[in-house]
């Protein structure tokens, strides 16, 4: 199947502008969601204020630039301006709530040039281009200040959202979820594209899917289209597929009590020693191991 380059627009779905509203004389915006009172953002959106996320004891898939995963025992994101992301859908299990962040970064920015106490707020800023992921005490020591945020009043929270940023820029417990900055304004037509394979290998990660079937898929010979691929993702077609197999099998093994087998080729894998040998890979953990730690966490 060979799509004509117009046709990709029709396939591959565009970011959405978000417009953060915020209240009149405040410089950050702060929302908290939970099981009764859902975020509605749209499911494919960017916007230029940069965007922190903390959600306590939640679990489900996170899309942020080129990177999909799937978290549990919540998670604490930073996400840059402009960067595309969905929003967290599928998440809640119970007793979760998700508190949101928004505020534009030449705000804190201008601060940094005349405060130098502030100038590692300028580097945390910079890598929130590449979407990050906390973790450890970082997450908790922040997660309760975001919860304090929630009865705050203007000033206490501006106070909180500085602490906030002082404990990223210092702390060492974090991962980037992509390898080079994203933005939504780099080449429409390299967006198209990436997006193209995205949806494809959503609809069919549980079946086989052949480089010359996806290289064709998006009107390249399969030299260029892995070139391509790596230079976008920083990681091979094959190693996403399996990234991507590997993530609804965490979801399988979290919220449902199937045999791992079942699992296991429902995902796509043909041989259980694959499976195991490829979640471990990108979990550090076994599938017995990782379904036994996430009912731990539950249980808590």
């Amino acid at each position: 199947m060979i799509l004509a380059e117009e046709e990709f627009s029709s396939i591959a779905q565009k970011p959405s502008l978000e417009k953060v509203e915020y209240s009149f004389g405040r410089s950050l915006s702060f929302m908290r969601f939970n099981d009764s009172e859902p975020n509605n953002a749209p499911l494919w959106h960017y916007h230029p204020e940069i965007e922190l996320v903390y959600v306590d004891r939640g679990n489900g898939k996170r899309h942020i630039g080129n990177h999909i995963s799937y978290y549990t025992s919540g998670d604490l994101l930073m996400i840059g301006s402009n960067v595309p992301h969905y929003g967290f859908t599928d998440r809640f299990t119970s007793r979760n709530r998700e508190n949101v962040i928004q505020f534009h970064p030449e705000t804190f920015q201008n601060l940094t040039v005349d405060l130098p106490e502030l100038s590692n707020i300028s580097e945390i800023i910079s890598r929130s281009q590449h979407g990050v992921s906390f973790h450890g005490t970082t997450k908790e020591k922040v997660g309760k200040i975001t919860d304090r945020m929630a009865i705050q009043g203007d000033f206490e929270q501006l106070l909180s959202l500085f602490k906030i940023l002082n404990i990223l820029a210092h702390s060492e417990e974090y991962n980037l979820l992509n390898a080079s900055k994203v933005t939504v304004k780099s080449s429409l037509q390299d967006h198209v594209r990436i997006k193209v394979v995205f949806n494809y290998v959503m609809d069919h990660f549980q079946v086989d899917i052949t480089l010359k079937e996806i290289s064709a898929l998006t009107n390249m010979t399969i030299p260029s289209f892995c070139r391509f691929f790596k230079k976008q993702t920083a990681k091979t077609f094959t190693q996403f597929v399996n990234e991507v197999r590997i993530t609804h099998a965490c979801k399988l093994l979290s919220e449902t009590s199937r045999a791992i087998s079942d699992i296991c080729f429902e995902c796509g894998f043909n041989n259980f020693a694959h499976f195991n040998n490829q979640f471990k890979k990108v979990t550090s953990q076994n599938p017995t191991e990782y379904r036994s730690s996430f009912k731990q966490v539950i249980s808590m």
